[in-house]
């Protein structure tokens, strides 16, 4: 399949956003200008690679690929970016006799991180695709292709959470007179990059007892040398929380385990899968001798 670059700008984060022209992925639809700037310099990027593939006897070309970012919680774009490849694909039929077998309009459906949010409905999204499929393969006069969707986050992500255990807590008297109580964890950055790499918001729960403390104003970070090591940057915990306590930090299923690294030479935590009342170990803890077994001699 090829991938191409449809324009349309979505997601939660610039960084996350993956099919505006000025990044790396795909190659774009869009037609170079001529010189003189009063029409075109031939085919598109994307046009021109979808030629190459077909000129070459030895390479079958599935499809068209698109994915226009991640955390996407208006499905509009997805309708966008799909006519976009849809006219694509009319465009290399016309031109070589080549309709395309598939259309992967890839993922990014936005998911809940914090109280309050709602995530894409899967029906309502489906529904919709749906029709803006039919309706553009019509009016190109084109088969509907067999279409396919990346659903990962939508998926993985609410089946994980991450408990931590509190180490030290730090009450500071902000600016505007505002108290923040700092709750370290026994983890951070390297367990959950996207805080620091994104921005992303968290939320967190003081689990394994009850309370009926006063919420208080609190930032949960982490145990690394960085500032902006932080895990949620801002929630109410009970105002008594304490050392030894565990926190319930919910939605890290996707890109938590998957982006951990040994940041500051951190061992990377288990992933344990519960259901029922039971327990199991899927990923085992890593060690300290895991992390000696990479020295040479």
């Amino acid at each position: 399949m090829v991938r191409v670059t449809t324009g349309v700008h979505a997601g939660g984060h610039e960084f996350i956003s993956t099919a505006h022209e000025d990044q790396k992925f795909g190659l774009s639809v869009v037609a170079p200008a001529s010189p003189d700037g009063h029409g075109v310099d031939g085919p598109s990027p994307a046009m021109a690679a979808l030629l190459a593939v077909v000129a070459r006897p030895e390479l079958r070309l599935l499809g068209i690929h698109s994915h226009i970012g991640s955390q996407i919680l208006d499905p509009a774009g997805f309708e966008v970016a799909a006519r976009a490849v849809l006219e694509l694909r009319a465009d290399l039929a016309a031109r070589t006799g080549v309709l395309v077998d598939e259309v992967d309009v890839g993922g990014g459906y936005g998911i809940a991180y914090l109280p309050g949010e709602s995530a894409l409905d899967p029906a309502h999204v489906a529904t919709d695709l749906a029709r803006a499929v039919a309706e553009a393969a019509r009016d190109l006069g084109t088969p509907l292709p067999r279409f396919s969707i990346e659903p990962g986050r939508a998926i993985a992500g609410p089946a994980g959470l991450t408990l931590y255990t509190v180490g030290t807590v730090k009450p500071v008297t902000l600016a505007d007179g505002r108290v923040r109580t700092y709750v370290s964890v026994d983890g951070g950055m390297s367990d959950n990059i996207r805080p620091a790499l994104y921005d992303a918001q968290y939320h967190a729960e003081l689990v394994g007892r009850a309370s009926t403390a006063e919420p208080v104003l609190a930032r949960v970070v982490g145990k690394h040398c960085e500032s902006g090591d932080i895990v949620v940057h801002e929630v109410m915990l009970p105002g008594d929380v304490r050392t030894g306590d565990l926190l319930a930090v919910p939605a890290t299923g996707a890109y938590g385990r998957s982006m951990a690294s040994n940041y500051n030479l951190l061992t990377r935590p288990p992933v344990v899968a519960v259901a029922d009342g039971s327990s199991r170990v899927l990923v085992r803890r890593e060690t300290v001798e895991d992390l000696l077994a990479l020295d040479v001699g």
